[in-house]
C-alpha cells in the first residue's frame, strides 16, 4: 500500500465514526499513511466496525458522549505522542470534537460555529438574519410550547429534534393531532441514539414542498467555497422522511444548479463555516432552494463514495488535507471519475418485525452495474418499529450512463428485491 511521505509522520485521531463517511474517512487515512487513533465507545450502536478497527492503529475506548472523559483521554495520548488533528467520525460528534481540539491547541472549527451547526434552531436563525430564505419555525419543549409553535407556524408543519441525525423522529404533521402524537413519540422513546436519550427540545417548522437535494463540497482557508455536486435524495412515504436513495448528479438544468450553488455559498457564510467539508440539505421550491439543514461534516449514506465515483473528488481526503493544512493535490483529493452517474438504493422492511428472506437479493447483487451491497439485519434478527434510517434493512450501490439512468436503475433495484 503506497504511503503519501508528507503525510507519514502525521497522526490523528477520529472521534465515533459511527456514519459511513466516518468509516471511509479512516479508511483513506489509512492508506494515505497517517496514523489513526479512533476514539469510540465501541458499544451499541457506536460498536466499531471490523474495517474500522483493522484500519486504526489503536482504538481508545471511552465514553465519548462524556466530554472531561473524552478530553482527558486524548489528551492523556497527546501528551505522550501529539496528535496533529482531530476530526469528526459522525455528525452527532463534530461539536464534542471542535472542543477536543480547541482543549488542545490543535487547528478545527471555532467551538462556536460547530454548536450553531448543530442545532438546528441557532443554524435556522443565522441563515435567516443573513436574509435567505428558510422556514418558518419555532421551538418547543412542552405541549404547551408545541401550541405556541404550531399557531405559530401553521399547518402543514414539520417536527424534528433539534440535534438528532438521519431523519430520527422528524415527521409531518397536518393539524394539532398529529403533531401532539409525534411529540410524543419523541419524548416516550426509551431508545438511546449514539448512547444518548433523545432531547425534548423540538423544532416546528414550515413544511416546504418540493423535491429534496445534498449539496455537497467544501471551504478552504481562504474562505473559497466549492461545491462538488448536487445529489437527488429520494424520499419514503410521508409523513416520515426515510431517505431511500441518492443519485449523484442530481438532474437538474445549469440555471437551477447556478442557483443552488450560489444559495449553498451564501448559507454556509452565513453559519460562519470556515473550512473543512460540508454537506447542505435542501428542497427546491418555485421560489428557488429552501434549507434544509447544514452540517460541518462528511455526508452519510455512502455519498461520499457516490461523489467519487462521479466527480473523482475524495472528500475525506479533502478533511484529511484541510485539517492537517495540506494542499489538496498533494493530498490526492482529485482523480479522474469512474462514472457518469452513480446511486444508493436502500431496501426497505416495510412494517415487517423480521424477514425469511430476501427474494432476488442475490441476482441483484450480481449485476455489474452494481458495485457494492449490504444487508444490516439477519434473518429473523428484530428489525426496529421506526420509520427512519434505523428500519431500513440494507444497501446497493450502482452507476449508470445518466441521472435519468440512475433513476431509472433505482427503481429496478427497488422492484427487484423483496422482504419476506
Amino acid at each position: 500500500m503506497s504511503r503519501i511521505d508528507p503525510l507519514q509522520p502525521a497522526r490523528i485521531v477520529v472521534v465515533e465514526p459511527a456514519s459511513s463517511g466516518g468509516a471511509t474517512l479512516i479508511g483513506v487515512a489509512a492508506e494515505m499513511g497517517l496514523r489513526v487513533v479512533v476514539a469510540s465507545a465501541d458499544t451499541g450502536d457506536r460498536r466499531l466496525s471490523d474495517a474500522v478497527r483493522g484500519a486504526a492503529e489503536t482504538v481508545l475506548t471511552v465514553e465519548t458522549n462524556d466530554q472531561a472523559a473524552l478530553e482527558a483521554a486524548v489528551r492523556e495520548l497527546h501528551d505522550q505522542e501529539p496528535f496533529e488533528a482531530v476530526l469528526a467520525g459522525s455528525d452527532i460528534y463534530v461539536s464534542a470534537t471542535a472542543r477536543v481540539a480547541a482543549a488542545l491547541g490543535l487547528p478545527g472549527l471555532p467551538v462556536e460555529t460547530v454548536d450553531r451547526v448543530r442545532d438546528k434552531s441557532v443554524m435556522r436563525a443565522a441563515v435567516a438574519e443573513a436574509g435567505l430564505r428558510t422556514p418558518r419555525f419555532a421551538q418547543a419543549t412542552s405541549d404547551e410550547e408545541l401550541r405556541a409553535a404550531a399557531a405559530h407556524v401553521g399547518f402543514p408543519c414539520v417536527l424534528k429534534p433539534v440535534a438528532c441525525s438521519g431523519s430520527i423522529h422528524v415527521s409531518r404533521a397536518d393539524d394539532m393531532d398529529q403533531l401532539a402524537a409525534a411529540f410524543q413519540r419523541l419524548v416516550t422513546d426509551p431508545v438511546p441514539d449514539m448512547g444518548q436519550l433523545h432531547e425534548h427540545r423540538v423544532l416546528v417548522e414550515e413544511y416546504v414542498a418540493g423535491p429534496e437535494f445534498s449539496a455537497d463540497g467544501y471551504v478552504l482557508d481562504s474562505g473559497e467555497v466549492t461545491l462538488v455536486a448536487l445529489t437527488r435524495t429520494l424520499l419514503g412515504p410521508e409523513p416520515d422522511f426515510v431517505e431511500m436513495g441518492h443519485l449523484t448528479p442530481a438532474q437538474v438544468d445549469s440555471g437551477i444548479l447556478e442557483a443552488v450553488e450560489a444559495y449553498v455559498v451564501d448559507v454556509v457564510r452565513a453559519v460562519h463555516l470556515t473550512s473543512g467539508p460540508f454537506h447542505c440539505e435542501l428542497r427546491l421550491t418555485a421560489e428557488g432552494p429552501v434549507l434544509i439543514e447544514i452540517g460541518a461534516r462528511l455526508p452519510g449514506d455512502r455519498i461520499v463514495e457516490l461523489l467519487r465515483l462521479v466527480t473523482g473528488v475524495s472528500l475525506p481526503k479533502v478533511a484529511i488535507a484541510t485539517s492537517l493544512g495540506l494542499d489538496l493535490d498533494e493530498a490526492g483529493a482529485f482523480a479522474d471519475p469512474q462514472a457518469k452517474s452513480a446511486g444508493i438504493r436502500f431496501f426497505s422492511a416495510e412494517g415487517r418485525s423480521s424477514y425469511r428472506e430476501l427474494t432476488g437479493w442475490q441476482d441483484m447483487a450480481a449485476l455489474p452495474e452494481v458495485t457494492e451491497t449490504s444487508v444490516y439485519f439477519a434473518p429473523g434478527e428484530l428489525i426496529p418499529g421506526v420509520e427512519d434510517c434505523r428500519s431500513r434493512l440494507g444497501h446497493a450501490l450502482f452507476t449508470a450512463d445518466s441521472p435519468q439512468g440512475a433513476l431509472d436503475r433505482w427503481q429496478a433495484l427497488g422492484d427487484a428485491v423483496v422482504a419476506v
